[in-house]
């Protein structure tokens, strides 16, 4: 396949000797029994340069993971979700300004949170203005996940339902990482009038070939499925088997399941500012708009969910990034030999994570299935896969 526009004089690869470093990093961590199996892709703008997948996909089973096994990819479908979004802006028929009501007639405004009581209860205020498109894809709408919110928290353990839970603060007044993806995806089936699974499906997912991604899992392909281990406070894993039919909610904010290669094309499609191939899927000002900041001054704070079995601190660089519409933004400084500056990130709950960077033209997705996220075996093969793609990259 020829170069892609935009994609500059040269090409990233990796050689025979890199691949190898990268599988025997993969099979070091199988075999010392951290992690119960590893997909990893890495792509530049048109190639995959290297695919592999170590481990057990079903332990229980004795099933091998596969290059094709398939994931649930949790907060990555943001991004899918966010593109959709965007899609719709570039059509004309949502602005990023418009406000979420305009399009959604029974959406309500949350008041916001000023004070919890020592009884649980807690008092409110309302909102300064309404939440717009913008606020939903830059999480600064003031709607979070109570999970990953301590004063949520406080009033999710006095039994405060989710639809009752109020905002944390104003739209715009800081980056609070919740389920403002999810109204994204009611948007986009309420402007668009099909299912957002539907809509990823004409606009995203059929253009980029991304035929194993989707809210669903047909029957026959079940048994690609990884399933899915939870890490014991002792440090032993917990293998949960797949249920008899593997679905999600279709929600924005999560659900997706997709394979290394799928994703590798969705990452592929931001190494080439909105192309596939010669088709044109997203114009660059869209690309260009999600993969800039969007939150001004203010930056990522670090999330502790409190439960370390279900989530360490994350994301990583979490302090001083920025975001964009659906990523994370690295922003200087950036360690050395490590990602540019500029390239976008973020993960799933179940230790699905991804990088874009188009500086250097290549992207990576490190697929896995267990809790917690960032849970430490797997910040660990991070950071060694990353130091050793760009000490091996060669243009």
């Amino acid at each position: 396949m020829g170069m892609h526009e935009g994609s500059g004089t040269s090409r990233s690869s990796l050689d025979a000797a890199a691949r190898a470093a990268l599988s025997d990093i993969l099979r070091e961590r199988i075999a010392s029994g951290d992690l119960p199996s590893i997909v990893a892709i890495v792509v530049n703008r048109d190639d995959v340069v290297f695919l592999d997948a170590v481990g057990k996909r079903d332990v229980a089973a004795g099933a091998e993971a596969r290059p094709d096994s398939i994931f649930r990819i949790a907060s990555m479908t943001k991004p899918v979700t966010s593109l959709a979004v965007m899609l719709l802006v570039e059509d004309g028929t949502l602005g990023l300004d418009d406000p979420v009501a305009k399009h959604l007639p029974d959406f309500v405004q949350r008041p916001v949170l000023t004070r919890v009581n020592p009884d649980g209860t807690f008092d409110t205020r309302s909102a300064t203005r309404s939440i717009t498109v913008r606020d939903l894809l830059t999480h600064t709408s003031g709607i979070a996940y109570p999970p990953f919110d301590a004063k949520l928290r406080r009033l999710l353990a006095a039994g405060v339902t989710d639809a009752d839970m109020p905002a944390v603060c104003d739209p715009g007044a800081r980056f609070a990482y919740g389920a403002g993806t999810a109204i994204l995806g009611r948007l986009v089936a309420a402007v668009s009038g099909e299912s957002l699974d539907a809509f990823c499906a004409s606009r995203i997912f059929n253009p980029l070939g991304m035929t194993d991604t989707a809210y669903a899992v047909p029957a026959d392909q079940a048994s690609r499925v990884v399933t899915v281990h939870q890490r014991r406070a002792d440090g032993r894993l917990e293998e949960r088997p797949n249920p008899a039919t593997i679905a999600s909610r279709g929600r924005g904010d999560d659900g997706l399941f997709s394979t290394a290669r799928d994703y590798g094309a969705f990452m592929q499609l931001f190494l080439n500012r909105g192309r596939s191939g010669e088709r044109r899927v997203a114009s660059e000002k869209t690309i260009d708009l999600m993969a800039t900041n969007q939150i001004g001054e203010l930056t990522l704070t670090a999330i502790d969910s409190q439960d370390p079995l279900t989530a360490r601190t994350f994301p990583l660089g979490g302090a001083k990034d920025k975001f964009g519409f659906g990523f994370q933004v690295e922003t200087p400084p950036s360690p050395d030999g490590m990602r540019s500056a500029g390239s976008l990130s973020w993960s799933g709950i179940f230790n699905t994570h991804f990088w874009i960077d188009p500086t250097r033209g290549i992207a990576v997705a490190l697929l896995m299935q267990l809790l917690p996220v960032n849970d430490t075996a797997v910040v660990d093969l991070l950071l060694v896969f990353e130091r050793t793609v760009y000490r091996r990259l060669h243009a």
